[in-house]
């Protein structure tokens, strides 16, 4: 799963539109773009930062990935030699690599070639344990209870010795070089899903962690495709095919439409990748992202909301842009774009009637529909639910409050539980009294500066204050792990179809992880412990049911809207195709002849 900033995704770094008049870019170079900056290339350190795994799904390799144009989604093999052993009672799962897979060279290899095994992938997963990497990831391995890893985490905080990687473990361990066999301690009949998953699943080389130390975070090496060659931090990233990748023809069972049909008609036969180099800029402005992909300085865009009724009035590609041979694909994308109140401030936070008649009060004046038409220019479906599209647990007829916008319930909901104007200024303060001055934190951006305008705007509604404190989002990140905020938002997108992902960002035992709020509710935790032992079907259905009509009823997160993405796509640039879950998508990218020249 990623966290992203809003609307985060392609984007251009500032110098990026003189850089594509100045010099002619390679027909073979993939060139995107990212609006935040990245975090760690350390898979345990990501934050699961969405725009960092994009890059590493692309440098490391699970066994098992997406079958890049089947719908409904469907895995395929990637280094996996047949699709892993399941046991009958959904706990253990065997693993067979394929033989003759390589990693990338590193200097750690000291020039000999080093080949995948399956000794590689028992390390990777004992890094989450391991407290020296602090990983926000430890959470999913955690709520399987592989059993004896928690142990060794815990043997190593208590002695403050070094994890012992070589300790044997039933949770994790090589049966031979090529198999290994994870041993979950409770049934967990998605977790195949997990196997396709390249940052939390990819193989790390041991040698090359114990030779960069600290600084691994700066040298990704994997199978995959791709590696890391240049890294200005914060602004440009180049990557490019490895010399050592095996090489994969595509393969696939495309869908019934057009597009994908098409797609797979290039695709077949072909070595994956299709392009040498992959380039990406990032820029945290949307202005010169979009005038950067004007000028053919990048072959995709996520389109910028203020750019979107531009790009696509009414959901249609404008004819300006039609006439260039650009092309408009969307997609309702598996995501939620939220904000959450962290639970343990004394303002928003609390169980109590009056703190629960606060935050939904304040869900209450948000008007959605304004925020979905000024932030993301119409494009969006409103949230009704934590759970997204694509996902089991959504269900298009299922309706909430999460979606509503009620100024008369919101002021009457403060009314009734003492947020009231004691001191005639015009403001509401606490029921005791005192100050009530919410704080939003949020980028220094000029779209989060918009995203302030209508909280601002729905606040002052209702007669509460509110503040606004930027800083970067790597900051931001490590701030809401601190717990040191009160109210922020970004997205949450879905890694694979179990919906049951974005209940664990609600379970107690995930707080200060993916529990961003670090809500904590006996009831829902029940309820979620019993869904995640269930197969998909009514039965789980009717748990996820009441497990989001508890998120919002206690409103530890406002969802506002999915996102209905729309991508631009030069008309130089074949096969893309969004996937719902898939990151590892650059290989089937191909870039032909037709940018401008310099």
């Amino acid at each position: 799963m990623r966290r992203r900033p809003v609307l985060a995704g392609l984007a251009a770094a500032p110098w990026a539109v003189a850089a594509a008049s100045t010099a002619r870019p390679s027909p073979r170079t993939l060139r995107i773009a990212f609006r935040s900056a990245e975090t760690s290339f350390d898979p345990p350190q990501t934050n699961s930062d969405g725009n960092t795994l994009g890059v590493l799904a692309n440098i490391f390799e699970a066994p098992l990935t997406y079958d890049y144009l089947a719908r409904p989604v469907k895995l395929q093999l990637a280094t996996a030699a047949a699709m892993p052993e399941v046991s009958a009672d959904g706990r253990v799962f065997t693993v067979r690599l394929k033989p003759g897979i390589f990693f990338s060279d590193d200097p750690a290899f000291q020039g000999r070639p080093r080949e995948l095994v399956a000794q590689d992938h028992v390390y990777a997963l004992k890094r989450f344990y391991d407290p020296r990497w602090n990983s926000s990831d430890l959470y999913i391995f955690e709520s399987l209870k592989l059993p004896g890893l928690s142990e060794l985490r815990e043997k190593a905080l208590k002695t403050r010795q070094p994890f012992d990687y070589d300790a044997e473990v039933e949770g994790i361990r090589a049966l031979d070089r090529y198999t290994f066999r994870i041993t979950l301690g409770v049934p967990d009949p998605r977790f195949l899903w997990r196997l396709a998953d390249a940052v939390q699943m990819g193989a790390v080389a041991r040698e090359v962690v114990e030779a960069w130390g600290d600084d691994i975070g700066a040298h990704p090496v994997g199978t995959g495709p791709f590696r890391l060659t240049r890294w200005r931090r914060g602004s440009r990233l180049e990557l490019e095919r490895s010399p050592s990748w095996r090489g994969v023809r595509y393969e696939g069972t495309p869908a019934a439409d057009p597009v994908a049909q098409r797609i797979a008609a290039q695709l077949r036969g072909r070595t994956l990748p299709l392009v040498d180099r992959v380039v990406v800029d990032i820029i945290e402005e949307d202005q010169p992202r979009w005038l950067a992909f004007l000028e053919g300085a990048h072959d995709l865009l996520e389109v910028p909301g203020a750019y979107r009724g531009l790009a696509a009035p009414g959901g249609t590609l404008a004819p300006f842009l039609a006439r260039r041979g650009i092309r408009l694909q969307t997609q309702l994308q598996p995501d939620i774009v939220m904000s959450f109140f962290f639970m343990e401030h004394p303002l928003v936070g609390g169980y109590t009637p009056e703190k629960v008649a606060l935050r939904r009060a304040i869900g209450l004046a948000l008007d959605g529909e304004s925020y979905r038409q000024q932030i993301f220019g119409g494009f969006g479906v409103p949230a009704q639910s934590v759970v997204p599209p694509h996902c089991s647990g959504y269900d298009a007829s299922y309706r909430s409050e999460m979606s509503a916008f009620d100024l008369a319930r919101a002021r009457a909901l403060l009314d009734t539980y003492g947020y009231v104007d004691r001191d005639g200024d015009g403001w509401r303060e606490q029921p005791d009294g005192a100050p009530l001055r919410l704080v939003r934190s949020c980028t220094p951006t000029l779209r989060d500066r918009r995203i302030n305008e209508q909280w601002k705007r729905a606040m002052d509604a209702i007669g509460l204050r509110i503040a606004f404190e930027p800083a970067s989002w790597p900051e931001l990140l490590k701030k809401s792990r601190a717990g040191t905020m009160m109210i922020w938002g970004y997205q949450w997108t879905a890694g694979s179809p179990d919906g049951g992902f974005f209940l664990s960002i609600a379970y107690g035992p995930n707080a200060s992880e993916a529990n961003d709020p670090r809500f904590s509710l006996p009831a829902f935790d029940r309820l979620f412990e019993r869904q995640r032992l269930l197969p998909d079907g009514p039965e789980r259905e009717a748990l996820l049911r009441q497990a989001k009509n508890l998120l919002v009823a206690y409103m530890p997160y406002k969802v506002h809207l999915h996102n209905l993405m729309p991508d631009l796509v030069q008309p130089w640039v074949r096969n893309y195709l969004r996937h719902p879950f898939m990151r590892e998508a650059w290989s089937y990218v191909d870039v032909g002849e037709g940018r401008p020249a310099a």
